[in-house]
């Protein structure tokens, strides 16, 4: 089991997070491009020091500054996958994946036994001896997982391991590595910034943001109750603040919501953009909430639009490219949003 907190500065970065992983967990990092995902991971891995905290696994201390404990890259327990694999382009596949056994001391011929039963383990038996510069970046990334199981790892780090692929092959490597993760029985993180890859491939979701923990929870939790911006922009829901007395939640930006249920004190209001319904003139509804917007813009989502709403209230909307034309919607004219009381979920903020 992992359980770390760490503590450092980097740059304009300062990073204070904890995690904790379970023996066959596989925990996600997720969080926008400078939140600290990436240091996390290498303070972990030994690359970089922490200036506070402490990083404990399997009971052994690897890092304590307060103590002037630090176990340096090559006595630790762990594997890594960095983003761009890091694989050798002068040695062959089987070379590649038997490197890592021998930065660690094991001889020529353990090795290199080892690592072609990881080959064949992995479906690349008809590539060993090919190099990386011939073979594709499912292949590649299956190379480098291969050398960081090989050393028999306590934690397993994963740096957006999908994110060099192109999207025809990501969806079959990501079908591969939950295949590969689920037969690993030691710690697992991976950190994305997309949450395809945590839904397919995570246990349990941590969030960071500005070097901050901002939720954690499984992804069950993390979908159906967002706490920041940053994460219901990542799932694609509308995100409310307010404080809330009974069916009246007065926004922290101004304006209100009505709500079914009811509830008092800080609120976060979740919307799905699928529930705001768009009228070129006040409606004639029963819909409870309704605000006049303005079209600041639209994104195509493959069958749907998503139109972005500003006004008294700012959502997003998401419409057939049917109703846009129907409702001469163009970015800049004036609508009203409808959204029925019982389309918003109220929980506590």
């Amino acid at each position: 089991m992992l359980s770390a907190h760490i503590e450092l500065r980097r740059g304009q970065l300062d990073l204070e997070v904890d995690l904790e992983v379970a023996d066959g967990e596989v925990l996600a990092l997720l969080g926008p491009n400078g939140a600290g995902k990436t240091t996390v991971l290498r303070a972990l891995a030994g690359l970089d020091g922490i200036e506070r905290g402490r990083i404990i696994l399997d009971g052994e201390v690897l890092d304590d500054p307060g103590a002037a404990t630090f176990a340096p890259p090559e006595s630790r327990p762990i594997g890594v996958v960095f983003q761009d694999y890091l694989l050798f382009p002068h040695l062959s596949v089987v070379d590649n994946v038997a490197f890592g056994l021998r930065a660690r001391g094991a001889t020529k011929q353990t090795a290199r036994s080892a690592a072609v039963e990881w080959v064949d383990r992995m479906g690349l038996g008809e590539l060993a001896t090919s190099r990386p510069g011939a073979i594709s970046g499912g292949q590649a990334q299956r190379v480098a997982l291969a050398r960081a199981l090989a050393t028999a790892p306590r934690l397993l780090l994963l740096d957006e391991p999908l994110a060099a692929l192109d999207a025809g092959t990501r969806s079959t490597v990501r079908r591969d590595l939950r295949h590969h993760l689920a037969e690993f029985d030691g710690a697992t993180i991976v950190v994305s910034h997309d949450p395809l890859d945590a839904l397919a491939l995570a246990d349990r979701v941590v969030i960071v943001e500005h070097g901050t923990v901002t939720q954690t929870g499984t992804i069950s939790e993390v979908t159906t109750r967002p706490r920041t911006p940053y994460v219901a922009e990542l799932i694609g829901v509308n995100l409310l603040r307010g404080v809330a007395d009974e069916h009246q939640v007065a926004l922290d930006g101004g304006g209100s919501v009505t709500i079914a249920d009811g509830a008092q004190g800080p609120t976060l209001l979740l919307i799905r953009p699928h529930a705001v319904s768009l009228h070129r003139a006040r409606p004639d509804t029963s819909a409870r909430n309704q605000w006049r917007c303005t079209i600041g813009g639209f994104d195509l989502m493959g069958d749907h639009v998503r139109v972005r709403l500003t006004g008294e209230v700012d959502l997003v909307a998401e419409v057939t490219p049917a109703a846009v034309a129907d409702l001469g919607l163009a970015e800049g004219s004036e609508v009203w949003a409808s959204v029925k009381a019982t389309e918003v979920t109220a929980y506590a903020g």
